[in-house]
């Protein structure tokens, strides 16, 4: 049996976003064995974290009273929060902290957070108050009646919002819409899919590999998840009284993405490409990339070569025009095509070795691409534009296995 103490930070866990199996016989001080794991994230919130630190305490303290643990994960707030957080420990020995200095995110730092939870409910609540907390007695007694997953909802019986403008309103319920028509069987589950406030069973996302984009999360845990019942409880959400809003148009366009993400592993497809062990729908995204670096690289040999206009020789044009279209494909790639990956390793130099990467990778098909120009332009078909789109198909499917095996891996995320 191991024993929970106050200590220095948390170890960041390493690899990729899968939730363990629950630690043997894990105990607290007081020899009880730990129910509910707790994650806070948190950037910036040296305002709120001794609130809703004792807040919480103090409830669960009158619920399961040594039977819980909280876990703050802080990505090296400015603000120092993980400082003030580590500082709290010695009055809340419930408490640990995690704090992250090479990934950044909402998302992964709550699955980081129950990786390293020794609970066999797992829940994440805001750092900001804005998710008011005697709704956690509530989710803790959904569960223990028998439900797998627990989610305060603003849109059932009891929930709302405090003082949202009506555009806000707007793109929150045009967002449920939205994902109903393209995940109906995920969506169809819940009424509040993007609340970011809820607790699942352990057992039900076990082993699975969690790729979430953005802030929200539940619809990667029941997408993914072996979820069987549901209860939604009813909250109202409170407008944050100290620190900055996070919210910003990024979350509803990485929502959708998301979606679409979901949808493409989820379906048929997905499973298809479970079966043969290819990333279908994650080569499809490289493919649409890589049709915009088609583009790029048309127009730019078009500037170069053409008799009409600069007349260059067509190898030493391919090869500029094939150098701006990866660039080009380098940054679709990195927002899009790797998301989950790129999110997780934000510091420039991260990036900048990505794309070193992907940049040699790609030079390398660059290689391949021009002798597959010249033998088709000077042995098949004496055409450069369909010789040059026969290179790039080639080219293509070199690139996009190697730079998966090499250039963006979930194993080098630290």
């Amino acid at each position: 049996m191991s024993i929970i103490q106050p200590n220095s930070f948390l170890s960041v866990p390493t690899g990729a976003l899968q939730i363990p199996e629950l630690p043997p016989a894990t105990i607290t001080p007081d020899g009880e064995p730990i129910l509910l794991s707790l994650v806070i994230p948190t950037y910036n919130e040296a305002a709120n974290i001794q609130k809703i630190v004792s807040v919480l305490s103090s409830l669960l303290d009158e619920s399961i009273a040594g039977k819980y643990e909280m876990i703050v994960v802080d990505d090296d707030s400015p603000d120092g929060t993980w400082n003030i957080a580590q500082s709290l420990i010695g009055e809340y020995p419930q408490l640990r902290v995690m704090r992250r200095q090479l990934e950044r995110g909402l998302s992964s730092a709550v699955i980081r957070g129950w990786q390293a939870a020794t609970g066999g409910v797992l829940g994440v609540i805001d750092g900001d108050l804005q998710h008011p907390p005697h709704v956690l007695l509530q989710l803790l007694q959904a569960i223990e009646q028998g439900a797998d997953l627990a989610v305060a909802s603003r849109h059932v019986e009891g929930g709302g919002v405090s003082s949202w403008s009506f555009i806000r309103r707007f793109l929150s319920r045009g967002a449920q819409l939205l994902g109903l028509i393209i995940l109906p069987g995920v969506l169809a589950r819940v009424s509040d899919p993007m609340s970011g406030y809820f607790m699942i069973r352990r057992r039900c996302i076990v082993g699975q590999t969690l790729n979430p984009v953005g802030y929200k999360i539940l619809l990667e845990v029941i997408g993914r998840g072996n979820v069987g019942k549901i209860a939604e409880v009813g909250y109202v959400f409170c407008e944050r009284k100290e620190g900055e809003s996070k919210v910003t148009w990024k979350q509803y366009l990485e929502y959708i993405h998301h979606l679409i993400r979901l949808r493409l592993s989820t379906g048929r497809l997905g499973q298809f490409s479970q079966r043969i062990g290819f990333p279908i729908g994650r080569f499809v995204r490289f493919g649409l990339v890589g049709l915009s670096g088609v583009f790029v690289d048309m127009a730019v040999l078009y500037l170069l070569s053409d008799p009409t206009t600069l007349a260059l020789p067509l190898t030493r044009s391919k090869i500029i025009a094939g150098e701006v279209a990866i660039f080009n494909n380098f940054l679709w790639n990195d927002m899009w095509t790797f998301a989950d990956v790129s999110s997780q390793q934000q510091q420039w130099r991260q990036r900048l070795k990505r794309f070193l990467k992907f940049n040699i990778i790609c030079l390398a098909g660059l290689v391949l691409n021009v002798l597959v120009l010249n033998l088709v332009f000077n042995f098949v078909i004496p055409n450069r534009y369909i010789a040059n789109l026969i290179a790039i198909a080639v080219a293509t499917v070199w690139n996009f296995w190697v730079n998966l095996k090499l250039s963006w891996r979930v194993t080098q995320v630290k």
